[in-house]
């Protein structure tokens, strides 16, 4: 019969059952997965730290918008534009964005505007004014006059509008920033008149039925009727205040192009 031998308390192998060398081999596999764990953990949380830095310096002073430049600026203020673009706290140049191009082209003389930003503390406005074609009562009974451009947009109010050709109409404009309404045609005559007489043209009265009726410099009235047939229209008026021994307070009707007619 074959021996048996007791295990002896002393004998690792004999009480775990497991090589000291596999147990070894363990516990190294297991030591560098904790150590590429720790590694992995310490990458992270450095990105963590650098996103965290660079967002509070991002937001900090050193990177805000201490310099703004304004180009392209008439009749608007450049305070005006500043505050119009949330820059006038000096925020972060990150926050710069579309708000600020909506908050100036809200204004009433932009037509456009870019905003561009130059690290890393500046920031360019480029913006495009309206051109005022017109001068529109502002309310009945007063003196005051509203500058529009060609779509009826508001642009400023003004005692005396010099240069410009009055436009009236049934209705009156309102305050800067507001669109006049019911000038329709008489603003698509005022941006279409030739050169022939353009300059003689001091007041345009649009009526109620949307006819346009021209007082010219000389006292001479011209009745346009409607806005059709505008270019045979105006050549009518043309040869007409060329040719025609006028008196003054005579009146060119050329309502009917085909048949223009002076009434004295």
């Amino acid at each position: 019969m074959p021996r048996t031998r007791a295990a002896s308390s002393e004998d690792p192998q004999a009480l775990t059952g497991v090589d000291p060398r596999i147990r070894a081999r363990r516990a190294e596999v297991l030591r560098r997965e904790a150590r590429r764990r720790l590694r992995i953990a310490l990458v992270v949380l450095g990105v963590v730290v650098v996103v965290v830095v660079g967002w509070s310096a991002l937001h900090s002073r050193l990177f805000a918008a201490r310099v703004v430049t304004v180009v392209g600026a008439v009749h608007t203020p450049v305070r005006q534009i500043v505050a119009a673009a949330g820059l006038s706290g000096d925020p972060p140049l990150l926050d710069v964005g579309a708000g600020a191009v909506a908050g100036v082209e809200r204004l009433p003389w932009i037509a456009s505007a870019t905003v561009t930003r130059e690290w890393p503390d500046g920031v360019r406005i480029a913006v495009r004014e309206r051109t005022p074609v017109a001068a529109v009562q502002e309310a009945p009974a007063t003196t005051g006059w509203a500058l529009v451009d060609r779509t009826g947009k508001v642009l400023a109010v003004r005692a005396q509008p010099t240069g410009l050709p009055r436009v009236v109409g049934a209705r009156p404009a309102g305050r800067p920033g507001s669109t006049a309404g019911g000038l329709r045609a008489a603003l698509r005559v005022v941006t279409s008149l030739p050169k022939a007489f353009a300059d003689q043209v001091a007041t345009v009265t649009q009526d109620r039925g949307g006819d346009v009726t021209l007082e010219l410099t000389s006292t001479l009235t011209v009745y346009l009727g409607s806005t059709g047939q505008l270019s045979q229209k105006y050549e009518d008026v043309a040869a007409i205040l060329k040719g025609a021994d006028l008196t003054a307070g005579s009146t060119i009707d050329v309502a009917a192009p085909e048949t223009p007619v002076v009434r004295p």
